[in-house]
């Protein structure tokens, strides 16, 4: 065999082989492990190839009887779930840890003890396993959260903005594409989850209250009391103002009426979370019409809130926008927003190394 033969032969020996190869990781699933722990809830989910498997959440009730999340407390309750957890997650989804091509977890922002515990065990999981880690801005991932696939819901399309309401951000943000985002505004002192919350403890109701606000405003008068909606340029938000309004209204009221907050506890509820909503949308109406967009959706823990959602449909069909809303159980931390932030940066190449650490007041 003269040596042109052999050459010959070596090169399509190793055209077959790059073929091979190629075809191999075209065939092959994409299944990302998505950690959240940013505040009180551990989460896990698996996603492959953008659709869903499995989506486990554990709570933390410690904190009901502080009126508030303990991060101590959290941090701890953390280390006892995030094991079982993510097992359980992988149990679900019906795969093996093997399966897994890359681990996605909450860098920040949150609390940093909750959060050390996801980082280092997905750090620890993604050595052991020898596959890619992928950081995740948390409030990012509540936005990539309408990208999750499911059966009976579309995605947003480019360009759209997405109304961003948690208990610790209020966002308005333009987003051009899956990582090409911009925040128009944002509150400059409590987010509209927090003014519901604290709301809820001047009124004596249990903790978590932004979702006994809501109940209880289901069967009152949205306008039986006035309260201030807040003055701020731009598409920015300030909700002390309106906080403060509540804590003097409520002690003048009581003044006269001992009984005053349970005997009207459902006119006050309507009346507060109405102007808190009436804020939320005067801001994003402005924005959407400033940029012209027409696809608009609403994401974060606040977004389950019902008021919040038949506005958005209402004011959605007068402003001719079409309207998207997640459904509940990607509405408050979960795994599965993680997992699909996390894949499409997985599909980008666009990962981290062991290096990286969880930062509390991650920049968006």
């Amino acid at each position: 065999m003269s040596y042109l033969s052999i050459l010959v032969f070596y090169v399509i020996l190793r055209l077959l082989y790059f073929f091979i190869k190629v075809t191999n990781l075209a065939a092959k699933d994409d299944i990302i492990l998505g950690i959240e722990s940013s505040c009180d809830d551990t989460s896990a989910a698996i996603l492959k190839n953008g659709e869903i498997l499995s989506n486990i959440v554990a709570g933390q009730k410690v904190h009901e009887e502080f009126g508030g999340v303990v991060p101590e407390l959290a941090s701890r309750a953390h280390q006892q779930n995030i094991v079982p957890v993510v097992d359980t997650a992988i149990k679900k989804a019906g795969i093996s840890k093997e399966d897994l091509s890359g681990i996605a977890f909450t860098r920040g922002p949150g609390l940093l003890g909750s959060l050390l515990v996801g980082v280092s065990f997905a750090k620890s999981l993604g050595l052991a396993l020898d596959i890619p880690l992928i950081e995740v801005d948390h409030m990012k991932a509540h936005i990539l959260a309408h990208f999750i696939k499911r059966d009976g819901y579309t995605a947003p399309k480019f360009p759209f903005i997405c109304l961003t309401v948690s208990g610790g951000h209020t966002q308005i943000v333009l987003i051009r594409d899956y990582y090409d985002m911009e925040i128009l505004g944002q509150t400059k002192d409590d987010a509209a989850g927090e003014a519901f919350d604290k709301a809820a403890k001047l009124m004596n109701l249990p903790y978590p209250g932004g979702p006994l606000i809501d109940k209880y405003a289901k069967s009152g008068d949205p306008k039986k009391y006035e309260f201030p909606i807040s003055n701020v340029p731009n598409y920015d938000f300030s909700f002390s103002g309106l906080k403060t309004a509540l804590l003097y209204f409520l002690q003048d009221e009581i003044k006269k009426d001992a009984d005053f907050v349970q005997n009207n506890l459902a006119d006050i509820c309507a009346s507060y979370q109405h102007t808190i909503i009436k804020t939320l949308f005067k801001k994003l109406i402005k924005a959407c019409k400033a940029h012209q967009i027409t696809e608009v959706a609403i994401a974060g823990g606040v977004s389950a809130n019902s008021l919040l959602r038949s506005e958005l449909e209402r004011i959605g069909n007068e402003m001719g926008w079409q309207t998207y809303i997640p459904p509940f159980e990607f509405c408050t931390d979960n795994g599965a927003m993680i997992a699909i932030a996390g894949y499409y940066k997985y599909i980008s190449g666009s990962f981290t190394d062991q290096s990286v650490v969880p930062l509390a007041r991650l920049k968006f």
